[in-house]
């Protein structure tokens, strides 16, 4: 018989080996579906923050233009005052 040079792959596969194998992989989907998820949710959560803000941002928009529409009206009150008050 002949002596085989280099190295020799033994194609047996044990039934252990098998079962990590098919273990390893189903962990690895189980934490991407599971990754998934979680982004699905962090999504709906931002989109969620962002139309809140939008609707806050319109309210602090309002009481500015209110804001300014009673400085105004103060201004002209006092205006008419202190005119009213020389005469």
């Amino acid at each position: 018989m002949a002596e085989a040079k280099g190295f020799y792959l033994n194609r047996q596969v044990s039934l252990s080996f098998i079962v990590e194998l098919v273990l390893l992989a189903s962990l690895i989907v189980g934490s991407w579906v599971n990754l998934q998820r979680q982004l699905d949710g962090l999504q709906r959560d931002v989109k969620m923050l962002l139309e809140n803000q939008k609707g806050f941002s319109g309210r602090v928009e309002d009481i500015g233009e209110r804001t300014m529409a009673m400085e105004y009206r103060i201004k002209a009150l006092e205006s008419s005052n202190v005119s009213g008050e020389r005469r």
